[in-house]
């Protein structure tokens, strides 16, 4: 898998906000750019990204597997990530979650049968005050998620299908 001449113009950029010889630096923005034009991190996809920093394919391995914000597998188009840790869970996240799960027909690591929705457990997301919360596609935080501002989410992203 190669990247786009954009996508590796995309990672120049990132590359250039290190010193030349620690252009491996660039690695997380390098895969969050690979991540977008494919949609998920093949390992030929990570070996290309390991080879135009010129790193070890298995240095950004260990990255892509530490973050749970790289796709390691296919998505659906929308990856709705919930986070579940006890702040969140305490102020209604995990109720949130088995909406989420009713309403969509899946459980965490599924995706809908239409291919447009895909469930994760999320970790800490910064944001325990404005619980539950969840991340569309690593891009778009929604917080206080009641039941009825859930189904909307989820009517609005179907619509944008």
């Amino acid at each position: 898998m190669s990247l786009s001449a954009h996508a590796l113009q995309r990672i120049d950029r990132e590359i250039a906000k290190y010193p030349p010889e620690q252009k491996q630096s660039a690695v997380m923005g390098a895969l969050i750019i690979a991540q977008d034009e494919c949609g998920w991190l093949s390992p030929e996809t990570m070996a290309a990204v390991a080879g135009y920093l010129g790193m070890a394919p298995v240095a950004v391995y260990e990255v892509a597997t530490f973050y749970n914000m790289y796709n390691l597998e296919p998505t659906g188009r929308f990856k709705l990530t919930i986070c579940t840790c006890l702040p969140c869970g305490l102020q209604g996240s995990l109720a949130a979650a088995d909406h989420i799960k009713a309403r969509l027909g899946i459980g965490f690591n599924e995706t809908t049968p239409d291919g447009c929705f895909t469930l994760k457990e999320g970790e800490c997301m910064g944001a325990c005050a404005t619980a539950p919360v969840v991340l569309v596609n690593n891009k778009r935080m929604c917080d206080r998620l009641s039941n009825e501002k859930i189904d909307a989410l989820i009517d609005e992203l179907r619509g944008a299908a």
